[in-house]
């Protein structure tokens, strides 16, 4: 399902030419400068273990549940043993019942910790809507004070033509000053001023120290951003941790509980069937359960080869820069402002920061340029998901993928264009179709604007 990354940055190029790409300040602060490998993705994740205490998810995250397992001869030498037996089959049935409680365990702390990140994630979008709508209001109340200001100077100059002063006051007012700040002070000392230009004045002023505060505020609402950037970030090296966890323990019990239950019939057996006639048996399921796992494996891996060459429904399809169309079939929901859905999950935001694209349940999923994948968990409302880092703070997000369509792992190298998901409806999901989101230093764009910019056909 992986490739072998790439020495060059492949997206890099494209950020670089669109003028897109994060200022080198903004890249420093909170996206890695060079692709991720699988080694170091896996090392990063693992720094999370020591905060998992302080986000609700048990220790041992990453340890296998631990036990000792009875091998055939232990069960042979019971059988002939009714103390031995009874003792046996008490401790097989405790063995079973612990890998199932060890597997609702993990997947409640996986559950709680995605669910975690997911409102984190979602708060931390809602601080960068406050803080970039404070800025847009500073910098017009800004423009306001400026304008008001130029306007007062020209009249003040007007108003001492008119009183035979010198002219050249014009000039003063309007080619000297460095700007609002400067023109109101020096309206302020002017005598004539209240003569008729008072009102104008007073705009300007009001204007101005408006601008002072919304900047302010919006100087505290950015250092709020980016704290909850952070703290979301921290939150996913926790989840995936915690969905890393349940599926060991997943493993695990998938692993040993066929022998256990055909140790524990063989120990309840009171037949002459004997214990190799089981320990056979079990090696024969084995065999053909793998030989089903690799014929699927091989299936899905035909599948998304003959996707990424026919491009169905025009998705996985590569434009001229570089990025891949990530779903086939039509747009159902664009991005902004909409009326909030509620489920079993909770109600959505009144605000969609993605696209959806609907190509039918279990359509695939593609991969939207080459990069890494950082996330693939579940993600509270988003349902199933994957993330996508490409390099240049750029990344991209797929959500709502079916109960076990996942065809790439956390760490993996994908290629743009690849198959790398079914689409579903789960989490906060009315139809199944791909909810894309495209992120730049961590927060969410236009994504329609921003595949089109680099020649995708939408």
């Amino acid at each position: 399902m992986s490739e072998t990354p790439r020495r060059a940055d492949p997206v890099r190029a494209p950020a670089d030419e669109c003028g897109c790409a994060p200022s080198p300040a903004e890249a420093r602060a909170f996206w890695p400068q060079s692709p991720v490998s699988r080694r170091t993705a896996l090392a990063v994740g693992m720094l999370g273990v020591a905060a998992i205490g302080a986000f609700g998810v048990g220790g041992g995250i990453n340890a296998a549940w631990a036990a000792t397992y009875p091998s055939w001869d232990d069960v042979q030498k019971a059988r002939a043993n009714e103390a031995a037996k009874g003792k046996e089959i008490t401790r097989i049935e405790g063995l079973i019942q612990g890998l199932a409680d060890n597997v609702a365990a993990k997947n409640a702390e996986a559950e709680a910790a995605a669910n975690e990140f997911y409102e984190a994630q979602q708060a931390y979008f809602d601080a960068v809507d406050y803080a970039d709508a404070l800025q847009e209001r500073a910098d017009e109340q800004d423009a306001l004070a400026t304008e008001a200001a130029e306007k007062a100077a020209r009249v003040a100059a007007q108003l001492y033509r008119t009183g035979g002063e010198d002219a050249s006051l014009e000039l003063f007012f309007a080619g000297s000053a460095a700007g609002a700040d400067d023109l109101l002070a020096r309206l302020g000392q002017m005598d004539k001023l209240i003569e008729g230009n008072q009102s104008i004045y007073d705009t300007a002023v009001a204007a101005r120290n408006s601008a002072q505060q919304l900047s302010n505020q919006a100087s505290v609402a950015r250092d709020e951003r980016d704290r909850l950037q952070k703290l979301a970030e921290d939150k996913l090296i926790v989840a995936q941790e915690a969905a890393a966890a349940a599926q060991a323990a997943l493993d695990e019990q998938e692993g040993n509980l066929m022998t256990l239950e055909a140790q524990l019939a063989a120990l309840k057996d009171t037949t002459a069937k004997t214990v190799a006639g089981y320990e056979a048996g079990v090696a024969e399921r084995k065999r053909l359960e793998e030989e089903r796992k690799r014929q699927e494996e091989e299936r899905r891996r035909r599948e998304a080869e003959l996707a990424a060459q026919n491009g169905w429904g025009s998705g996985g399809l590569v434009g001229s820069g570089g990025w891949a169309r990530p779903h086939g079939g039509r747009i159902t929901d664009g991005y902004g402002p909409r009326a909030p859905l509620c489920g079993n999950y909770g109600c959505t935001s009144g605000f969609h920061r993605g696209v959806d694209f609907a190509n039918g349940c279990g359509a695939f999923i593609y991969a939207a340029a080459d990069g890494f994948v950082d996330a693939a968990l579940w993600n509270g409302g988003l349902g199933n998901y994957i993330r996508i880092q490409h390099g240049a703070g750029i990344a991209t997000g797929y959500a709502h993928i079916r109960p076990s369509g996942y065809l790439v792992s956390y760490g993996d190298y994908v290629s743009a264009g690849q198959a790398i998901a079914y689409a579903g409806d789960t989490g906060q999901s009315y139809g199944c179709h791909l909810h894309f989101e495209v992120y730049l230093n961590g927060a969410a764009t236009e994504p329609l604007a921003f595949l089109r910019a680099r020649g995708v056909s939408i």
